[in-house]
């Protein structure tokens, strides 16, 4: 019998690759071979294949069966090939048209009773086919609507293989057919839109315990936070706003209680909704993760990862020994990354996140596989000043030595903090300021009109560049293309003689700096601004 042929998407990291699965049925001992760099869940599905294929009613070729996947130098991992490669054996057996499964894409998991599982991954692999030149894709019907979101790709919702079958064979679309299709893009909108994904293994965020420092006013159970909660740390919500408008890196330093946990889970509540395009990149990052929620296609809000501090390094940049996941920090690409109690993290997985808090993507490398994860986040560290967290205020005893708090601190690696751009110091309040700070304290509403008039400041001055925020600029091109106003270095230059900054510190006082001047509204940043980027940076900004 001829080859027959159909094709699928193997993905590596996010990046979709197209497959062209070849099936050669030819007389000898009734077998089937799989070719082409296949992992263990791809062999194994020889077995579901043939179930689902009898299971279906269909009759199997008793026969010596090859089926080949091209380009065989490419590692094929995952189940979603099970569709595909069914087709491809009844094409070649005559049982389908040869022409039906041509300019269509299979991607999908075929239970042993030929019912069509969900599958991560379906968005990226979505994207790859439309790239690849295909009219339309074949995915599980409950992930039909993520395969919409892209433009110009029709899409075939799929319940089982006997339904899949009975449409390639042209018997129409009935009520009951099991085959829905969906025109892809329009407003690339289809459906429900989410929230930011969460993080696997994460979890919420953890709450600090309550104390008189900044925990008066909870919000209502089930209610949305709101930064109006935060009492008695002024200068705190200043640096989350200045954190939030400019994509800035912040550490918070202070005792338990001080309000560091609620200003952190208050930060995506000042941000605007994610545009279409950072929203796919999201989105395609959540579905290789398998964390979508139910019913949500598409990721509108920022996403926010808090990990537990006893992540390992694979699940917080990504990896495994299998399939190669993403961890936390791609997780919260286009949002936040918080590490609460980060001295308590391990030293490995603080190191590892300095190379994607420079270039903005993870890069995991196995043998004969590199996969890359978007990963441009926002970090945010939350610290105790000592292993007995009372070593702040005057009227705190605390119990360890100066050699103690040094060595606690020292977990956190000067190279690390060097790429942090906000440093706060929290400071015990008294009952006067909590009170005090109710009439001056503002809802997340207000905050976030100001950071949505400065990113859109930003977005204007950066319209022709691939920057999005002034976190994003390079120190050359920021140097070169957007020096800010004369003798506004001044201050920056004496800390450099001083040996007080780095020559990437100074690069990044000018970005805050940037920042400081959208939200203040001027055309470039002067003294003022710079002096108080140098302040915030090297944690002296209260």
């Amino acid at each position: 019998m001829p080859v027959a042929r159909t094709h699928s998407i193997a993905l590596v990291g996010v990046e979709g690759h197209r497959v062209a699965i070849e099936c050669d049925i030819e007389n000898g001992l009734p077998t089937l071979l799989l070719v082409g760099l296949p992992d263990t869940a791809l062999r194994e599905a020889r077995d579901r294949i043939r179930a689902a294929i009898v299971n279906s009613r269909e009759e199997w070729p008793q026969r010596r069966i090859t089926i080949g996947l091209s380009p065989a130098s490419l590692p094929k991992r995952g189940s979603a090939f099970d569709l595909g490669i069914a087709v491809s054996i009844l094409v070649s057996a005559g049982a389908v048209p040869k022409a039906a499964a041509e300019g269509l894409a299979f991607f999908g998991e075929l239970g042993l009773d030929g019912q069509v599982r969900p599958v991560r991954g379906v968005l990226p692999a979505a994207v790859a086919a439309a790239a690849a030149g295909f009219a339309m894709i074949a995915v599980p019907q409950a992930n039909a609507p993520e395969a919409a979101i892209v433009p110009g790709l029709r899409v075939a919702g799929v319940t089982s293989l006997t339904a899949l079958l009975g449409w390639l064979r042209g018997r129409g679309l009935g009520k009951d057919a099991g085959v829905r299709i969906l025109e892809g893009g329009g407003s690339g909108e289809p459906g429900p839109l989410g929230a930011g994904g969460g993080c696997p293994g994460a979890g919420t965020v953890r709450g600090e315990p309550a104390s008189t420092a900044a925990r008066v006013a909870e919000p209502a159970p089930g209610g949305p936070p709101d930064l109006a909660d935060v009492l008695g740390q002024p200068a705190a919500r200043r640096a989350v706003e200045i954190c939030a408008a400019g994509g800035h890196h912040l550490s918070m330093l202070g005792p338990p209680g001080a309000g560091k946990t609620m200003l952190a889970e208050r930060l995506p509540t000042l941000l605007p909704a994610l545009d279409l395009a950072a929203a796919l990149e999201v989105t395609s990052i959540h579905s290789v993760a398998g964390t979508l929620p139910p019913g949500v296609p598409l990721l509108r809000d920022a996403p926010f990862c808090a990990p537990h501090h006893t992540a390992t390094k694979a699940a917080i940049v990504g990896g495994g020994s299998g399939v190669i996941r993403p961890g936390a920090a791609s997780l919260a690409h286009r949002g936040f990354l918080f590490l609460d109690e980060a001295p308590e993290f391990t030293r490995d997985v603080l190191d590892a996140l300095r190379q994607p808090l420079e270039s903005g993507e993870v890069v995991v490398a196995r043998s004969g596989l590199t996969a890359r994860f978007p990963a441009r986040f926002t970090l945010i560290l939350a610290a105790n000043p000592c292993p007995c967290a009372q070593g702040a205020g005057p009227a705190v005893a605390c119990v360890c030595s100066p050699g103690m708090r040094r060595r606690y601190l020292a977990r956190l690696s000067g190279p690390l903090l060097d790429r942090v751009d906000l440093k706060v110091e929290f400071l015990p309040v008294s009952r006067a300021e909590l009170l005090s700070d109710r009439s001056f304290a503002e809802p997340s509403a207000v905050v976030a009109a100001r950071v949505a008039a400065a990113r859109e400041r930003a977005a204007a001055r950066l319209r022709d560049t691939p920057w999005r925020v002034n976190a994003d600029i390079p120190g050359s091109e920021l140097r070169r293309r957007f020096p800010p106003a004369a003798g506004a270095l001044a201050p920056r230059a004496r800390a450099l003689d001083l040996g007080q900054i780095s020559a990437r510190g100074m690069d990044r006082i000018i970005r805050v700096a940037w920042t400081l001047a959208d939200l203040a509204g001027l055309a470039r940043p002067t003294a003022e601004q710079t002096s108080f980027a140098l302040g915030l940076w090297l944690g002296v900004g209260r």
